[in-house]
């Protein structure tokens, strides 16, 4: 499936919930309500979308929430949807809290990678940003740990925060020692992240090449999103750099996302989606379900707005719409 610019659409993000454990202060503070149970899609209902997906042509699945792992029986539907005929890959996008439960339960699922979110291995700055108890940070690492032990590729997600820079080369040099990449993720305008400080990419590579000077563009593609990933003789591991608002990668984007609640999105930065959702539940055949999703990946936008004033029209929180 190809957008009206030629893009490969290939890859899909998955939301299975709005809802989460933590309250980091960039993505869902405390007081967010949740969306109704009656409004988030049956694993059933997923599937069927999933499964439509193939057979336009995506064949990578990033399921993630809010955190995943706090829906029952997410890993079921994890061993589901990788058994789908076409699907090449199932990764999931974790918060690591609840990761050692479902450790073995996901090998034995075949899930292909785990990107394990984590800004920082100070325990105190872990919490003061996340609202986690003290020693949720240590808890998180020692997942990770376990993650890439067992064989599952597995990789770091940190945003880039003025409060966390000071720790970067700390955190890549500890994920180093699994070895696990570390990615370095630019803080998206959305959400609770609108109005907030962010730090550019480009701040973090400087800091990095104070301990491994030698750190250069790799050209290696180690997964289905947009890092730019660096290497280092220094180093096993690689380092990810996801620039999407100081080096936007929009001409090169294949992906869109399915929210919890059943909405196509083709572009993170605008509001509004195809609502698939009424049309599975009213009835829709697959065929008009899958020329819905077409519809919307053909009128995928050129490009998103981040660095433009006002330009960005989605008002609901990066937990709503698959983080």
């Amino acid at each position: 499936m190809r957008d009206r610019l030629g893009r490969e659409i290939d890859y899909l993000r998955v939301s299975v919930t709005d809802r989460c454990n933590l309250r980091c202060r960039y993505c869902m503070p405390s007081g967010v309500p949740s969306v109704e149970h009656t409004e988030v899609l049956r694993y059933e209902e997923l599937l069927r979308l999933c499964s439509l997906a193939v057979g336009l042509g995506i064949h990578a699945f990033k399921v993630t929430g809010g955190e995943p792992l706090v829906r029952r029986d997410c890993v079921d539907f994890l061993s589901e949807l990788k058994k789908l005929r076409g699907v090449e890959q199932v990764t999931l996008t974790t918060n690591g809290i609840l990761l050692s439960d479902h450790m073995e339960a996901l090998r034995t699922a075949g899930v292909d990678g785990i990107n394990v979110s984590l800004d920082t291995l100070d325990d105190g700055l872990y919490s003061s940003l996340t609202g986690a108890p003290p020693g949720t940070a240590a808890l998180v690492w020692r997942a990770a740990e376990a993650s890439a032990a067992i064989g599952i590729h597995t990789k770091l997600n940190a945003v880039l925060l003025p409060e966390t820079v000071e720790g970067i080369v700390e955190l890549t040099a500890a994920a180093d020692t699994i070895p696990a990449d570390i990615r370095f993720i630019e803080l998206m305008p959305i959400g609770a992240g609108k109005g907030r400080e962010g730090l550019p990419a480009s701040e973090a590579l400087e800091r990095l090449r104070t301990r491994w000077s030698d750190l250069e563009p790799t050209g290696e593609r180690r997964g289905n999103g947009p890092a730019r990933y660096y290497g280092s003789a220094g180093l096993r591991a690689r380092v990810g750099l996801i620039s999407a608002v100081s080096r936007a990668f929009c001409s090169s984007c294949n992906r869109v996302r399915l929210t919890s609640t059943g909405e196509l999105k083709p572009c993170l930065c605008y509001g509004g989606g195809t609502d698939l959702r009424t049309l599975l539940r009213n009835g829709g055949t697959d065929r008009a379900l899958r020329e819905a999703m077409a519809c919307c990946i053909l009128q995928k936008p050129v490009s998103h707005g981040f660095g433009r004033a006002g330009a960005v029209t989605e008002a609901r929180g990066m937990h709503e719409i698959g983080g």
